[in-house]
């Protein structure tokens, strides 16, 4: 029987590593064809030629989620590679988390425009693609931090606030043909935890993420949410280790 995910033309930023690369994998064993896009190169170079020694389905291009031109091309890739796209799953995002009065305003900027707006740029690249088709899937990466507030988090938990904000709006919005999935994930194995210059905050982290569960975690469900039927959308979803308190 043919899943509902074979032959799906799967965009994915942020793919160079963590839930973005997991995922890739997971829908490519799938029978996705995936079109992945991150800043580094060469780690896409290869993660897509893991996929083809599997017989997968994989096109890259370097990715700056903060430059809309570079998103557009990015969807253009799956296009012109594979003819269509089913699914853009914004996942590209940076987790530099300090004390507000530390006054990492430089890292407010870069959470604000990787978080925020590579989403928003996202979803603009994908949209007139979805609406002339009458049919695609917004995925978009929050976070537990999108639903609770934790000290040194304030502004990355704003970006992630805002990211369920503009899914939800979006999906009242585009309705009928077109899915909207966020996705919160909680503590998942990632270079998230690595993102904080801060180094007592880091140390902090590093610590928390001991109970963190692997990006597979992630990568099924995103795989889940594609699969369901086309009347069926499954608007949130959210994932924690068990022993996560927050």
């Amino acid at each position: 029987m043919k899943n509902n995910i074979e032959g799906k033309v799967v965009v994915i930023t942020g793919g160079s590593s963590g839930l973005g690369e997991a995922t890739a994998r997971y829908l490519a064993e799938k029978g996705a064809k995936i079109v992945l896009g991150a800043r580094r190169l060469e780690k896409l170079e290869k993660i897509a030629t893991d996929i083809k020694k599997n017989n997968g389905a994989v096109e890259i291009l370097k990715t700056d989620v903060t430059n809309l031109n570079d998103v557009k091309a990015l969807v253009k890739k799956a296009i012109d590679s594979f003819g269509k796209i089913d699914v853009l799953v914004n996942n590209a995002g940076i987790m530099p988390l300090a004390p507000m009065a530390a006054l990492k305003v430089n890292e407010w900027d870069a959470m604000i425009d990787v978080n925020i707006k590579g989403v928003l740029y996202g979803i603009a690249a994908a949209m007139p693609e979805f609406q002339k088709q009458n049919s695609g899937h917004f995925i978009n990466i929050s976070s537990v931090a999108g639903l609770k507030v934790s000290p040194g988090g304030a502004v990355y938990s704003g970006t992630k606030f805002a990211v369920r904000a503009i899914s939800e709006g979006l999906r009242q919005e585009v309705g009928a043909a077109i899915r909207t999935t966020i996705l919160s994930p909680g503590l998942i194995e990632s270079e998230l935890q690595f993102g904080s210059s801060d180094e007592q905050t880091s140390q902090f982290v590093q610590q928390v993420y001991k109970d963190a569960i692997p990006a597979i975690s992630i990568a099924k469900a995103v795989a889940y949410a594609i699969e369901q039927p086309a009347d069926v959308d499954v608007n949130e979803i959210v994932i924690r280790p068990t022993i996560q308190e927050f």
